[in-house]
């Protein structure tokens, strides 16, 4: 393994903080250090009886020995206790400041560009992932192996000076083949290593057939189509065909045995009886002979050991992910300070919505063979009321996105009163998001509070009358009445309490949202497709209180439904990836181009009966 991830590892345990560091290294290096110092000891006790024999009244020879094995047996049993406590701690700081970092990073990418792609999104899981399987390792868990490792090897190095101590040449007859052993052992662990790894995708799919076997949702497809007996024989092929390889593995492994067997026992049986010759001759002394035992089999037992090995290599591909991360995201995740004050709520005097303008913006995503956008201006008035139609694929979320900053264009630029929205001595897309305020088509349904779903759009201390507001120009307030616990009710019966809404009420909580944090400042308000989950008389009523309270925002629509746009200050056609059309209803009506014919045709869809909302559960789960 490269040294590189190794010192990455051991870097990492600054995250625990040096006073529990400290303690660890200590009682791990103690604790690496107890086999030479039990060995010197034993010995020690042993000449001690040698020498009451000779002389029975020389209790004192045998105290002082004593006192010192049983003193290391004592520290071994305290320091495997406090081992753990401080093991457990180094683990939690570690994996919680490992998780904090790699959030900080992806959250702070100024755009979203680079996070949408799908190494990063790779990668992303990679240094998220929680250990499902033997060989994948928590970062803490790399550590944590590593330090015991440089721990280990210094302890090693104190029983080879003990060996060494009553003769060179034991080191060389027992390190060298206790070497060889953790050799072969880490050759054979790789090798399990690559074929567990290589069925991986079958050990996923195993899990997936057992999750869809006992998942409520599923069961009821599983009794009533009757493929229970299929699933079940699709969970164990998959089991077969990843575990067959690793068994044909293990029966291998337990057969070639007999190699680090006979490298392990023959030099010690050499070693055993030359030494025990030597007590026999008076060359050497029993306590010479109990000494150099005690010292060689720690030196087997510290080598053959691969735990640690284990944990390194099964940590090591995460930090290389966070390392390659952290190269991709680095770049865009340390946004400039935001120059911009908060924002000034509504009720006390904002500051005046911004003139934007898109100014010759190109824009291609990763991979299409064409722009989405070639080329196009635009330009949006302070306080205007804009709605921007187009067919699907038009660009329409694009332009949205762009606004907000999420993506840089290819060419050209957007600005805020002459800024690019970009430009870091302003601050920033992070400062420039401070004055705007989105509801996205793909908006997102927090398991939490209705009260904390709607305050997310300025985060802070709660404006109560704002939140009112809110509330009342989104036409949420019928859906809180509905609630058990009102505002405070979790949005998810998967909490305690809590209650699952329909589309169309997520939709009005979303809303609140936006209209939240235009009344405590935002002075631009992009709203895409925010009522697809509403029928059209439901969405009228919205729209009609939305464009009646506009507190001098700006207003971006986006709305597939063009008879929501009637009353737009002015229209905007995307075709092409440029505005087509440009004027009022009537106008573009009256002029008889793409936007007339759309109309046309969603009107008479309309006299049919068509409904196009999306349908989904309410409070009552009957279907809307």
């Amino acid at each position: 393994m490269r040294v590189r991830v190794r010192l990455l590892l051991l870097r990492r345990l600054a995250d625990a903080g040096l006073p529990v560091v400290a303690a660890l290294a200590t009682t791990l290096l103690v604790q690496a250090l107890l086999p030479a110092a039990t060995a010197v000891a034993t010995a020690a006790v042993v000449s001690a009886m040698r020498r009451e024999g000779e002389d029975p009244g020389a209790l004192s020879h045998l105290a002082t020995p004593l006192a010192l094995l049983g003193a290391a047996l004592l520290v071994n049993v305290a320091l495997k206790a406090l081992l753990r406590p401080l093991a457990t701690l180094t683990k939690i700081r570690i994996d919680g400041a490992h998780r904090l970092r790699v959030a900080r990073l992806a959250m702070g990418a100024g755009t979203i560009d680079t996070l949408e792609q799908p190494r990063t999104q790779d990668l992303l899981r990679q240094v998220t992932r929680e250990p499902s399987v033997w060989l994948e390792k928590s970062i803490s868990d790399g550590v944590l192996g590593q330090l015991r490792t440089v721990v280990q090897y210094l302890g090693l190095a104190a029983t080879a000076a003990v060996l060494a101590s009553f003769a060179w040449w034991l080191v060389l007859v027992l390190g060298v083949p206790a070497v060889a052993v953790r050799l072969l052992a880490i050759r054979r662990w790789r090798r399990h290593f690559r074929i567990w790894s290589a069925g991986l995708p079958d050990h996923r799919s195993a899990g997936y057939w057992t999750e869809v076997s006992t998942a409520p949702a599923e069961g009821k497809e599983v009794r009533v189509f009757g493929f229970a007996d299929w699933l079940v024989g699709r969970q164990q092929r998959h089991v077969r065909t990843h575990l067959g390889p690793v068994w044909a593995d293990d029966r291998r492994a337990g057969l070639g045995q007999w190699l680090p067997t006979v490298l392990m026992f023959v030099p010690l049986a050499a070693v055993y009886v030359i030494v025990a010759r030597g007590v026999v001759n008076g060359a050497a002394t029993v306590a010479t002979e109990v000494a150099i035992l005690t010292a060689a089999w720690s030196v087997y037992a510290t080598l053959i050991s691969l735990d640690d090995v284990v944990n390194v290599a099964g940590a090591a591909p995460v930090v290389e992910a966070y390392e390659e991360l952290a190269e991709r995201l680095g770049a865009v995740s340390r946004p400039a300070p935001a120059v911009l004050g908060p924002p000034v709520a509504a009720s006390t005097g904002a500051t005046a919505p911004p003139v934007l303008r898109f100014e010759k913006v190109v824009f291609r995503y990763p991979g299409a063979d064409r722009p989405v956008l070639d080329g196009l201006d635009l330009e949006i008035r302070p306080g205007e009321w804009l709605a921007v139609v187009g067919l699907n694929g038009a660009g329409k979320s694009t332009l949205v996105k762009l606004l907000a900053g999420l993506y840089r264009p290819v060419a050209g630029r957007v600005t805020a009163d002459g800024v690019d929205i970009h430009d870091p001595v302003a601050g920033g897309p992070a400062a420039w998001r401070r004055r705007l305020t989105v509801v996205f088509q793909d908006f997102v349904r927090y398991q939490l509070a209705a009260v904390d779903n709607v305050t997310f759009g300025a985060p802070g201390p709660v404006d109560a009358v704002a939140l009112e507001k809110a509330v009342t120009r989104s036409g949420l307030a019928p859906v809180l009445e509905r609630l058990p616990r009102g505002a405070d009710t979790p949005l998810s019966r998967t909490r305690s309490g809590g209650v699952d809404l329909s589309g169309g009420q997520w939709q009005h909580v979303i809303l609140a949202r936006a209209c939240y944090a235009v009344h405590t400042g935002a002075r631009v308000l992009v709203l895409d497709e925010p009522t697809a989950h509403l029928d059209v008389r439901t969405e009228s009523e919205v729209f009609d209180r939305l464009s009646g309270t506009r507190n001098g925002a700006t207003t971006v629509l986006i709305s597939h439904r063009l008879s929501t746009v009637r009353g737009a200050d002015r229209i905007v056609l995307l075709a092409d990836g440029v505005i087509a059309e440009s004027g009022t209803h009537e106008e573009l009506t009256a002029a008889g181009g793409r936007y007339a014919r759309l109309f046309k045709i969603q009107a008479d869809r309309f006299v049919q009966g068509y409904d196009d909302r999306l349908e989904g559960s309410t409070l009552d789960g009957e279907s809307r």
